[in-house]
C-alpha cells in the first residue's frame, strides 16, 4: 500500500491522465479508433531528444559550460545573474526540466563554496523562472511546444513570430529582478575541472540532435531520425534509455485517448468549444495553474483552432503556482534536500515571483502578442 501511495504521489499527473482516459471510455468504448487520436511524431521526438540530452549530460558537456561560465573572480549579482541566464538560454534548446535538473544542483554547489546560501532560494526561484520562460522560445524547449508545433502543423517563422516577443519580455523582466542586491567580490574555485569525457561521444550527439530539430522543423523523416537515434544512442551507451522519462511519453498517451474521447462526445465538444471561443488565453492560463501546462495544452487544443493564444497561455501558464509547470517541482524538490532548507519560505518566494511575472505578462500577451 506505502509504495502504491509512493507512486500516486510521484506520478500524480500520470495517474490524472489515466483516471481521465479511464472516465471518457465509459462513454466512447476502446477501439482501433484510439490509435488515431495518438500523435506519434510528438512521441518519437521527445523519446528522441531525450535520449540525446542524457548522453550529452552523462559526457559532461553541461558541467563544462557551467563551470566556465562562473569560475573566477566576479561579484555576487554577476554570479547569480550567470546562474540564472544559463539556465533561460540551455532551456531552449535542451528543455525546462532538463535545464533544472542539471543546473540547480550546479548551483547549490557553487552558493556552498561561496558561503552565499542566504540567496539559494532567490537564486532557485529564479532559475526555474528562467527555465520556464528560456524555454518557451523554441518547439523543442518544453513538451507543450513541441505538442502544439506538431498538432497545429505551425509555420516555423509563425512559430517564433508569437514565442520571441514573450521569451523577450520574460528576459526583460529577468534582468530587472536581478539588479537588486548587493554586488560583493568573491572568487569562485573548483577544486575539480570538469572535462568532456568522450569528445568522440560529443560530436555523435551533437550530429543527432540536429537530426532531431531537423524532424522538428520537417527537414527530415522523424521516423528515420527514431532509428538513427535509438541504434546510436543503443551503441554508444544503451543505459541512457534507462534515462528517458517515459512517465511523460505515456502521460500524453493517455491524455491523446481522453482529448480524443472528449472530441467524440459532439455534445461536449460543442459546449467547449463554444466556452473557450475567444476566451483561450484566459482557459490556458487558468487551467495550467491547476492542471499543469502540458495537459491543459493536449485538452485545448481539441476545442480551439486559435494556435498563437494557446502558445502563448500554456507558456506563461507555467508560471504560477508550483504545480502550472512540472519542472518548477524539480527545483522545489532539489531546494528541500539542501541542509538548512526553509520549504515555506521558499513558496512565498515563489509564489510572489511568479505572480508579478505571470500578472505582467499576462497583460503584455493580451496588449501586444495576441
Amino acid at each position: 500500500m506505502k509504495s502504491i501511495i509512493n507512486f500516486v504521489k510521484k506520478e500524480a499527473v500520470l495517474v490524472i491522465s489515466f483516471a481521465a482516459a479511464a472516465a471518457t471510455a465509459l462513454f466512447v468504448p476502446p477501439s482501433e479508433k484510439y490509435v488515431s487520436y495518438i500523435d506519434f511524431k510528438v512521441l518519437v521526438l521527445l523519446f528522441c531528444l531525450m535520449a540525446i540530452v542524457a548522453g550529452l549530460k552523462e559526457i559532461g558537456l553541461f558541467n563544462v559550460l557551467a563551470q566556465k561560465m562562473t569560475s573566477g573572480s566576479q561579484n555576487t549579482r554577476g554570479l547569480f545573474l550567470s546562474l540564472v541566464l544559463i539556465c533561460f538560454f540551455s532551456s531552449m534548446l535542451i528543455t525546462n526540466d532538463v535545464a533544472l535538473i542539471t543546473f540547480v544542483p550546479f548551483s547549490i554547489l557553487v552558493l556552498t563554496i561561496t558561503a552565499q546560501t542566504d540567496h539559494l532560494i532567490t537564486v532557485t526561484v529564479m532559475q526555474t523562472v528562467a527555465a520556464n520562460l528560456g524555454s518557451m522560445l523554441t518547439p523543442v524547449g518544453n513538451p507543450q511546444n513541441l505538442y502544439l508545433y506538431s498538432f497545429y502543423n505551425i509555420n516555423a517563422a509563425d512559430f517564433f513570430r508569437i514565442t520571441i516577443p514573450i521569451a523577450a519580455a520574460g528576459l526583460v523582466l529577468i534582468l530587472i529582478f536581478s539588479i537588486f542586491g548587493k554586488r560583493e567580490v568573491i572568487n569562485v574555485e573548483f577544486n575539480r575541472k570538469e572535462k568532456i569525457s568522450s569528445p568522440k561521444k560529443l560530436s555523435a550527439y551533437l550530429v543527432l540532435f540536429a537530426l532531431c530539430l531537423a524532424a522538428v522543423f520537417r527537414l527530415a523523416d522523424y521516423r528515420i531520425t527514431f532509428v538513427a537515434v535509438l541504434t546510436s544512442v543503443a551503441a554508444m551507451d544503451r543505459k541512457l534509455l534507462r534515462e528517458v522519462d517515459y512517465s511523460l511519453l505515456a502521460t500524453f498517451v493517455l491524455f491523446f485517448v481522453f482529448t480524443g474521447n472528449m472530441g467524440n462526445m459532439e455534445a461536449v465538444k460543442t459546449f467547449l468549444s463554444g466556452l473557450i471561443e475567444g476566451r483561450e488565453l484566459l482557459f490556458s492560463v487558468g487551467l495550467s495553474q491547476f492542471l499543469s501546462n502540458v495537459p491543459t495544452a493536449v485538452l485545448l487544443s481539441n476545442f480551439t483552432g486559435n494556435f498563437k493564444s494557446l502558445v502563448v497561455g500554456t507558456n506563461i501558464g507555467g508560471l504560477g503556482t508550483l504545480v502550472a509547470s512540472l519542472a518548477s517541482l524539480i527545483s522545489y524538490k532539489l531546494y528541500v534536500q539542501t541542509e538548512n532548507a526553509k520549504p515555506l519560505r521558499y513558496l512565498g518566494v515563489f509564489t510572489l515571483i511568479n505572480g508579478i511575472m505571470l500578472a505582467v505578462l499576462y497583460v503584455f500577451s493580451a496588449l501586444i502578442v495576441i
